[in-house]
This record gives structure tokens, sequence and C-alpha cells, in this order.
């Protein structure tokens, strides 16, 4: 079994209609979580970032304005709001808005009030789209009825807190799969449909999806039939040689091909010193010469960049 395989799956048909994301709850006393906006000087917060958030790097793009100096919304804005939310439990909320204000004061007037407002109206939204799904329960198994009307209520919340223009930058992306998700399980639930014809639904439907997340559920696709094909080609390498030519052309296909002799090689070399680790952990050192000797262990097998890799998986073994 690979350490960690390189191909990626085909999305699941029935999803929630909100992607999952940090909850926001009321705290500190506020009567709301907007109240937390505009307090960020009175907030202490540690100089260095949560450690989820260490060696990653702000979302950027998003401080954009028009010729009189008025906010634009973008997707990275809310990109930029769920960064630091999503380390909401290492810090407060209000450790965390605070953060958020500090990067919106690059901002000059009036964009920088807009930004404010409009963390405000976010935060508003997450408690009561998070209220909202409480109210809703089980998720799975709904039929495309029950996710249509699911969808039309929380479309509808995020235009109640968020003005148009904002919640189309915000959500357009989420919104184009919610329909088209529900438009897959309506069109593969048809028993009146032959399988070309769900096919062909599917196509079309999937046409309607923006140009972006349409290459990408491309290459999803694409991957995981490589998947397929280096499992059935297993036994014939010039044969899986020919079809990642034919699917991805010359130069992709040489790159996969190296991609898969590193694989390998990162395989072996995994198998043995998860060998040796397994040896070592049973051979009851105490906890301090234990670790010495892991990372001695992974020294002599793996560079820098790979004993990173390595301490991961073993973290999650």
């Amino acid at each position: 079994m690979r350490a960690d395989p390189i191909g990626v799956g085909e999305p699941v048909t029935s999803v929630p209609v909100e992607k999952p994301s940090i909850s926001v709850t009321q705290e500190d006393g506020a009567a709301a979580p907007s109240d937390l906006v505009n307090r960020a000087s009175s907030i202490p917060v540690p100089d260095q970032l949560p450690d989820s958030l260490a060696g990653t790097s702000i979302p950027d793009g998003w401080a954009r304005t028009d010729r009189l100096g008025n906010l634009i919304p973008t997707p990275h804005l809310r990109q930029l709001f769920e960064y630091f939310l999503s380390a909401l439990g290492e810090e407060s909320l209000q450790q965390l808005v605070a953060r958020i204000e500090s990067a919106l004061s690059v901002l000059d007037e009036p964009a920088r009030s807009q930004a404010r407002a409009t963390l405000g109206n976010y935060l508003e939204y997450k408690l009561a789209v998070s209220e909202l799904e409480q109210s809703y329960g089980e998720v799975s198994g709904l039929g495309a009825g029950e996710m249509q009307r699911r969808m039309a209520e929380i479309q509808a919340l995020r235009r109640t807190w968020l003005d148009a223009d904002t919640a189309d930058a915000f959500f357009a992306d989420d919104e184009a799969v919610d329909r088209f998700q529900i438009e897959k399980l309506r069109i593969t639930s048809d028993d009146s449909l032959t399988d070309e014809q769900k096919a062909e639904a599917l196509r079309q439907a999937e046409s309607s999806l923006p140009e972006p997340l349409r290459k990408a559920r491309e290459e999803t696709r694409r991957f995981a039939d490589y998947e397929q094909a280096r499992r059935e080609l297993a036994d014939d390498p010039q044969a899986l040689a020919a079809w990642r030519q034919e699917v991805f052309g010359e130069a992709a296909a040489d790159r996969l091909a190296r991609l898969e002799l590193e694989q390998k090689a990162w395989d072996r070399r995994w198998q043995a010193y998860a060998d040796e680790r397994d040896r070592l952990l049973s051979s009851g050192l105490a906890e301090p010469e234990r670790q010495e000797a892991l990372e001695r262990l992974r020294a002599s097998h793996f560079n820098e960049t790979e004993r990173i890799r390595a301490e991961a998986l073993d973290s999650i073994r």
C-alpha cells in the first residue's frame, strides 16, 4: 500500500449545500459576532500565528478598489476571512477578528470601513447559517427536491446578510457547484433515462459550470482514469506509457512517468524505514531516547524535505 497515493477520485453525488467551514458562535459577552469588529486595538493578539497557520501565506488579491476608493468584493476577500477563521479554537474569535482587521488596515478609506462592515456581516451570516444547518439534521441521502429547497434557503440567507454583489463574489462558484450537484442527482436518479441519455445530460449539466471548475473536474476525472489505468496495466509498462502519452500528451506523460518512478522509489524507502521504525518502537526505549533514535533513523533514510514528509506521515499512523 502506498504511503500517500498520487491520485484523487470523483466527488460524491450527494453533498450538503453549504460547504463545510468554520462555525461562528457568539462569545465574550458580545450581543452578536459583528460586535467584535472595530475592537482590534483593544484585543491582545500573539505575535506568532496559530500553529495551524504557521508556515502558510496570508491570501492576497483581495485588496481591490474602484477609482473612487470603494471596496470591490472578490472571492479572495472571503478567502482572507476564512484563512484566519480556520484557526478558531486555537485562538478566540475576538483575536481572529482582530487579525483580520489588522490585515484590512492596509486599505484606505472608504474601502477600509466597507471591508470591516463586510466582515461583520459575514460573521453574522456564518452564525445564521450554522443555526440553519443545525435545524436540518441529517444531510445524507437527500433527494434533489430537498437539496434544492435547502440551497434556496441558504442563498436567501447569504443575500440577507450580504449585498448582492458581495454574495455573488463570495459564493458564485459554490452555488454553481450546488446547482450542478442537484441536477446530477436528478439525472442519475431518473429511471426513465438510459445510461447514454444520462451521460449526455450530465455532460450538458457540467457545461454550465464556470470554466475553472469545469477544467478542475476534467482534471480530476483524468487522474482518476489514470489511477485505474495504472492498476489495470501494472504488468505492461509499455502499454501504460502509451496510455499516458495519448491522454496527457508527451510532455505531461514524461512528467508522470518520472513521478511514477519517484513514487516507487519513495515507497521502497518508506517501507524499509517503516520496518526499522516499528522494530525501534517495540524496543522498549524510554521516550527521549526513542525520539532521538527516530530522528536518526529518518535522517539515514530521507533528505531534509523528505524527513518532514515522513514525520507528518508518522504523526497520522
